[in-house]
């Protein structure tokens, strides 16, 4: 794995432990290596080999700002007119990534469907069946709510649902041939 750089945390702070899924406390003053910053979140690496998954909102914990895919996400929406784009539901996903994999979750062939309905009340309920690259993987819920959470600031949209499945289970085979050729599987 290609380390960035080495950085020393400026405070405490609360992030998830990679492949776990749970939660962990890195220390102010802890070096740690930044692996990868994409769709908004940062990826360290620990001395003993850990990865940390830090949100984007806690950027100044490790002396970066707030990415801009962060600020735009972490948003509250207040009101919905009007009804969803599919596409840009589909684009928001492409800035989804399991924090371990360099490539979206589109890409990677992890979105099994994307149903767009009217809601009630008005605007538009996102329903999205999707999986990940192994059963039992701790990220599942930090990714579906990353998901779902991208999705539901998008304009005309009322909610966002994401279903986590197994079945079918995934393969290489699902990835795009862009997902194969920027992992070396091609």
């Amino acid at each position: 794995m290609p380390y960035d750089e080495l950085i020393e945390l400026t405070r405490d702070v609360e992030a998830v432990a990679i492949p776990q899924g749970g939660p962990v406390t890195l220390r102010e003053r802890e070096k740690v290596y930044l692996i990868q910053t994409l769709g908004g979140s940062f990826t360290v690496q620990r001395d003993d080999g850990q990865l940390v998954r830090v949100k984007g909102a806690d950027a100044d914990s490790i002396g970066k700002e707030v990415p801009k895919e962060a600020r735009l996400y972490e948003k509250a929406k207040t009101t919905v007119e009007g009804q969803a784009d599919e596409k840009a539901v589909w684009d928001v996903m492409k800035t989804c990534y399991d924090p371990e994999i360099p490539v979206n979750i589109v890409d990677l062939g992890l979105v099994y469907s994307c149903r767009l309905t009217p809601a009630e009340g008005g605007g538009t309920r996102v329903d999205v069946v999707m999986t990940l690259t192994a059963p039992g993987c701790g990220m599942a819920d930090v990714i579906r709510d990353d998901v779902a959470q991208k999705i539901r600031v998008l304009p005309g949209v009322r909610d966002a649902y994401v279903d986590v499945t197994f079945d079918p289970p995934w393969n290489r085979d699902m990835m795009t041939d862009a997902a194969k050729l920027q992992l070396g599987m091609y």
